[in-house]
């Protein structure tokens, strides 16, 4: 499992999910500057560490590189999740907790996640088994 993201290596991710491409240190400085005064070599040094830890994959380009993102942010949470509902000595009560504190439209956005887990057939009602009278006024065998 992978540990949670620092606050600076959260907003360096944020933005190499976004984009969503490679990306150099210079794009990340210059995004990330618009919120805060940060320095390249400071960029360069979270990028170095994410790749070392296996959240980006880097290529050479001149004598820099291009960082890209090894999984999604979806990926990221999922195992975040994972990880804490794991800690529980409870898993259903974490669940319940879990499920009261979401909003309607995560709740939603859950039972889509659901059906699309469990797969087409899951999505039609199941059909009532149908009844054979034969001694039924309207069969079709008495004429």
């Amino acid at each position: 499992m992978p540990r949670p993201l620092g606050e600076l290596e959260d907003a360096v991710m944020t933005r190499v999910w976004k984009w969503n491409r490679p990306v150099t240190v210079r794009e990340v400085l210059e995004d990330l500057q618009q919120e805060r005064s940060i320095a390249y070599t400071t960029v360069m040094t979270v990028l170095d560490n994410l790749h070392q830890k296996g959240w980006v994959r880097r290529e050479a380009e001149g004598r820099a590189y291009r960082y890209e993102a090894v999984s999604t942010r979806a990926a990221y949470a999922a195992a975040l999740m994972n990880d804490a509902w794991s800690q529980s000595d409870n898993a259903a009560a974490a669940l319940v907790a879990f499920f009261g504190m979401m909003s309607d439209e995560q709740r939603q956005a859950l039972r889509d996640a659901v059906r699309i887990v469990q797969g087409p057939e899951t999505l039609q009602a199941p059909q009532a088994p149908q009844e054979e009278n034969p001694g039924s006024a309207g069969d079709a065998d008495e004429r």
